[in-house]
């Protein structure tokens, strides 16, 4: 008799709009959010994995430049997933972020559909090899740029949004798991079409027939999306983490001139955390812990305290050091990404130059190259967790994936010397354009290391951040994942400019350069950067002694 009160005050808690709604959620919502993630993700992967060659064949920009643009625009990629995530967790929910932006891909979509149809939205063709050809004008460069930008804040802003909303369709955190699984296998799915079957359409019969399909794909994404929104649960906006680190900076800083020398434990603030989690505060990065520290300005009317801007509790402070001590471990990611960057984008580069053709009638386009580096990911990732996972922790995993990617480096290096001897043999020094004789399938072998290496140490960052990460931050373990590879892309623009400011290395014809020396740097920067990372690891201690 007592269960039945019980029942219908759980009820009652439940809106009719569809926040937390009792029949809403679990496997009904997979193939809505799972297919519109599908065809999303085609319609990304489908103008960005070709950039770079639209770029220098269509618009008529210096090969070097096109690369430069390429990593601002993937950098981009990785940075607005967080500012989606922030607006989702802090104003709109997950649904209202996915939609909005979505329909900024598909505007984006539009945009170069138009500009690849439209003549006088790009400059006049340029025969292959020519040394005068007609640049893009201020305003096709506008239009341009309209574009990409639309279609990357659509990209950016759904990526990650659309997986925690995905995510929040289920309590049990078994069917959590399961859904990354499959969502993740339909990510790859989505890479490996974009990356194959719509680039051969748009270098083979047409840019605009093969942005036109990223826009249908996109606008089915769209309904697909909307179709499922009255099955979804629909999670209100609790705030973001990155507000809690915000205002214990804030604080941090407010009270900097308050003295901590007399302090006791009973002269912080805990709220309620104190009994859950026996948390007080440390002497690691003691500046910080001002922010806990009660005052008589922070006392409320009725004489108790509150979290605000200028307090806030011990586990918030806390859990900041604790994010503080990963920092360094976090920052030998960025320098990762940088090399992993800078080689991706000059291998369609060197692919453009080299022979393509797979048998008398087919060529592979220079676009599709980085395919091998994800397959090389997705099975050694799949092998890694069937038979390595368990008898490696975090830190072995990524530290095996730094090893791996410096050998990729020289491995690339090493081909690229051989690539410029054929140049030399043959004359080509000064013919751009002119395919140089040698098999572009011998740029497998280095990209399929890079993409070995990837597998053992992104995975593995990301293990390390979810389980170290404090309680209320673990959300973004991921989006810390993507802001250091955005950050990777941003900075690889910057190296990439300095060098070919600085050397002779990077000219527009390649033929010309010496893009084995740039590999060699990247191997230089890996191998620096792998020491500082030992030294990291060697100081790090794990929070969790279950990882």
């Amino acid at each position: 008799m007592e269960s039945k009160p019980k029942e219908v005050e759980e009820v009652e808690t439940f809106s009719d709009d569809g926040e937390d709604h009792p029949k809403r959620g679990g496997w009904i919502t997979f193939p809505f959010v799972t297919g519109s993630m599908l065809c999303l993700s085609i319609a990304g992967g489908g103008w960005g994995s070709n950039l770079i060659v639209f770029l220098i064949t269509k618009f008529n920009v210096k090969s070097i430049s096109a690369t430069q643009i390429t990593n601002i625009i993937f950098g981009t990629n990785n940075l607005l997933p967080i500012v989606g995530a922030f607006i989702a967790d802090s104003f709109l929910g997950s649904f209202s972020v996915v939609v909005i932006f979505s329909f900024l891909s598909l505007l984006g979509m539009t945009m170069l559909t138009l500009i690849a149809t439209m003549h006088s939205l790009r400059p006049s063709s340029c025969p292959p090899g020519s040394l005068t050809c007609e640049g893009p004008s201020n305003f096709q460069y506008s239009v341009l740029y309209g574009a990409l930008a639309l279609a990357s804040l659509g990209l950016g802003g759904t990526s990650f949004t659309i997986a925690t909303m995905g995510a929040d369709q289920f309590k049990n955190p078994k069917d959590q798991g399961v859904f990354f699984n499959w969502y993740f296998m339909a990510l790859y799915v989505a890479n490996l079409i974009s990356s194959t079957a719509i680039i051969y359409v748009e270098d083979n019969v047409g840019w605009g027939l093969g942005f036109g399909i990223c826009f249908i794909a996109n606008a089915i994404g769209i309904l697909v999306f909307l179709l499922g929104k009255r099955f979804y649960r629909l999670v209100k906006p609790m705030g973001s983490p990155f507000m809690s680190i915000a205002r214990v900076l804030v604080a941090s800083i407010w009270k900097m001139k308050i003295s901590l020398a007399t302090s006791r434990d009973s002269d912080y603030f805990y709220a309620d955390e104190v009994f859950a989690d026996n948390t007080v505060p440390t002497k690691a990065f003691r500046f910080l812990n001002r922010a806990a520290l009660k005052t008589e300005e922070d006392k409320q009317f009725d004489g108790s305290y509150e979290k605000t801007w200028k307090l806030c509790t011990v586990k918030e402070v806390e859990d900041l050091k604790t994010l503080i001590k990963i920092m360094p471990l976090w920052s030998t990611g960025i320098f990762l990404s940088i090399t992993i960057a800078v080689s991706g984008s000059l291998v369609v580069l060197q692919a453009l130059s080299m022979d393509r053709h797979l048998g008398p009638d087919f060529t592979i386009p220079a676009g599709s190259f980085p395919v091998f580096n994800l397959l090389a990911t997705a099975i050694s990732i799949f092998i890694v967790d069937r038979f390595i996972l368990h008898k490696l922790r975090p830190l072995q995993r990524v530290g095996i994936g730094h090893v791996i990617n410096i050998v990729g480096l020289v491995g690339s290096a090493l081909l690229e010397r051989r690539r410029l001897g054929v140049v030399r043999a043959h004359n080509l020094t000064n013919q751009p354009g002119t395919v140089v004789p040698m098999s572009a399938l011998w740029l497998v072998a280095p990209m399929s290391l890079m993409g070995i290496g990837e597998a053992f140490q992104f995975p593995g960052q990301v293990a390390l951040y979810y389980e170290e990460f404090p309680k209320p931050l673990k959300s973004t373990s991921t989006a810390m994942m993507s802001l250091l590879i955005g950050i990777g892309f941003y900075l690889s623009t910057a190296i990439t400019h300095l060098v070919k400011q600085t050397t002779g290395w990077l000219p527009n014809n390649i033929n010309q350069g010496r893009l084995d020396n740039v590999f060699w740097m990247s191997a230089v920067i890996g191998v620096v950067n792998f020491v500082y990372y030992l030294i990291c690891a060697k100081f790090f201690k794990y929070q969790n002694q279950n990882v």
